[in-house]
């Protein structure tokens, strides 16, 4: 091949090659779409989360982090970062921004917890475990839900999460201990195969208190053999169903 051919071949080639980079750089920009939910997000955080008293550093960039309108109905994504939660069906909800960061923040989360989520529900608040733990477990009653949540968490790269279908009553034995629990629907009761599953140290946040609109949430912490509970304050949330 003439050293001219050669020349024109090469030049092609870095033409096809800039193209490219320039193709993919493009497509990896934000859309103004993305970029307005990242604005609501971070207001949200700003107002919502930080302004009511959280200040966890890792619970507020898992906050900052987790995009809230890929967890809830398509009919609600304008509502996606407001303070209130909102309807995912099946009669439950998705829990709102400031509750989802001020009950993680106090379960004290670290790189290495292994930590039991009661009630997937649309997986929003598993994934802000994701993004402080490398170990999470979710359980969720409402079949549907359980596989929504599943295809979401992969969907959207969060393979920390293992999820199961089962009552969450009675917790996720196979992989107990837990270093920290949070059950996100509210049982009359706390439920003792969730107390068995904590480990020494361990701490779960749960609500409690009859079906309706207002319940106590509590902090409650294993230390060898005693038990010890928190009451403090109230909180809405659908209740724990099931078989018990």
């Amino acid at each position: 091949m003439s050293r001219p051919w050669r020349v024109a071949i090469l030049l092609v080639l870095l033409v096809v090659i800039v193209l490219a980079i320039l193709f993919f750089a493009r497509t990896r920009e934000p859309s103004p779409v993305a970029d307005h939910f990242a604005a609501l997000r971070q207001e949200m955080v700003r107002a919502d989360i930080q302004g009511r008293g959280v200040h966890d550093e890792s619970v507020v960039r898992a906050m900052r982090t987790v995009p809230r309108h890929e967890f809830v109905l398509p009919e609600y994504s304008d509502q996606a970062y407001v303070d209130f939660p909102l309807s995912i069906g099946y009669g439950q909800t998705i829990s709102a921004p400031s509750i989802v960061a001020v009950m993680t923040e106090l379960l004290e989360i670290e790189r290495d917890s292994k930590v039991l989520e009661i009630g997937t529900g649309s997986a929003y608040q598993a994934a802000i475990l994701a993004e402080l733990t490398d170990h999470v477990y979710s359980v969720e009653i409402v079949e549907p839900l359980c596989q929504a949540a599943k295809k979401r968490l992969l969907r959207l790269g969060y393979a920390n999460v293992v999820v199961d279908c089962r009552d969450g009553y009675y917790g996720w034995e196979e992989h107990a201990p837990y270093d920290a629990i949070i059950v996100t629907c509210a049982p009359d009761h706390i439920p003792q195969p969730l107390i068995n599953q904590l480990a020494d140290g361990g701490r779960m946040v749960i609500p409690v208190g009859p079906p309706g609109f207002y319940q106590v949430l509590w902090r409650v912490e294993r230390h060898g053999e005693e038990i010890t509970s928190e009451r403090l304050m109230g909180v809405g949330f659908v209740p724990l169903t099931g078989g018990h």
